[in-house]
């Protein structure tokens, strides 16, 4: 007599918690961290979303009482002179220090140091992380020292028979563009200098076995090994430099009139000097959406790059 066996069916595995319990014990230890960003970094974002649409101020009725006014400032921001003239001095500004001045004398001390003996190495570095490491107030006070009537540059033009100005006055977008050149190259610098250094060898003699020159070189086989890193860098300086407020403030305080009158301090007029804590809200929002805007160029080339 044959007996059959039923098969027998595996009852489904239940659902462990364990899994779920690892990765919350994982995530205890960021707990803290996480509070932090959430309090001290999304809730100030999410205060400021609020008052760019509020008559909030100081002093005043805005003060006592806080009313919803929707687009009003950002209306009132786009019909002012003072705002499209801050907005094109913060453009001109991030122009001339950062994307050339920055960049393009990071790039140059980097190439200079790769191909210098140790000493001319070690003295450009010092130099140049020098002025970068010194308090924002400290290097506006010595860029001032050297721009103003009587200071250094005028010093050095008299006495190769040229005449002097007072450039903090003439031209202080200029001279206050020359100080954030001179204060943050060394950033620009240490980044190339770290992409340089991953080139290899064989490929720049390899070129230069096949007759390319030194220009050549850098231009068909240097800047293409570095692009990523000079997307990034570009996206960080330039970010830094629209945010630029103490060395402007310190140097010339946005003038004479407005004629160095960046976005930072035009905010900053606006919010604590008149007391609009909401229309100087919408402005760095606005300031924000510049940034943004530039962080998508940057990141778009970052991408293609890639690709």
């Amino acid at each position: 007599m044959t007996t059959t066996v039923a098969p027998t069916t595996a009852a489904p595995a239940q659902p462990s918690g364990r899994p779920r319990a690892a990765n919350f014990l994982r995530m205890l230890p960021l707990s803290p961290a996480i509070g932090l960003m959430l309090v001290f970094l999304a809730g100030p974002i999410i205060y400021c979303l609020y008052a760019a649409f509020t008559n909030m101020a100081l002093t005043g009725t805005g003060a006592a009482d806080v009313k919803f006014v929707g687009l009003e400032n950002f209306r009132k921001a786009f019909g002012s002179g003072a705002f499209t003239n801050a907005i094109w001095l913060t453009l001109v500004f991030t122009l001339i220090s950062a994307i050339i001045g920055q960049n393009t004398l990071g790039l140059g001390l980097a190439l200079l140091m790769r191909k210098s003996n140790r000493i001319i190495r070690n003295f450009v570095g010092t130099s140049v992380i020098g002025a970068w490491v010194l308090p924002e107030v400290v290097a506006a006070y010595l860029l001032s020292a050297f721009f103003n009537d009587e200071g250094t540059l005028n010093v050095m033009l008299h006495a190769v028979g040229l005449p002097g100005q007072d450039w903090l006055y003439a031209a202080p977008i200029i001279a206050v563009s020359l100080a954030n050149i001179w204060r943050g190259t060394a950033f620009s610098m240490l980044v190339y200098s770290a992409a340089l250094s991953e080139i290899p060898k064989e490929i720049e003699e390899s070129a230069e076995m096949d007759g390319a020159g030194g220009w050549r070189r850098l231009l068909f086989v240097t800047l293409p090994m570095i692009t990523r890193a000079i997307m990034t860098n570009l996206m960080l300086i330039t970010l830094q430099t629209l945010s630029v407020f103490g060395l402007i403030y310190a140097m010339t305080r946005g003038g004479p009139g407005t004629k160095s009158q960046t976005l930072p301090l035009y905010m900053y007029e606006q919010a604590f000097s008149f007391s609009q804590i909401g229309y100087g809200t919408a402005i760095a929002l606005v300031m924000l959406a510049i940034g943004a805007v530039f962080s998508l160029i940057y990141l778009r080339g970052l991408n293609s790059e890639a690709a």
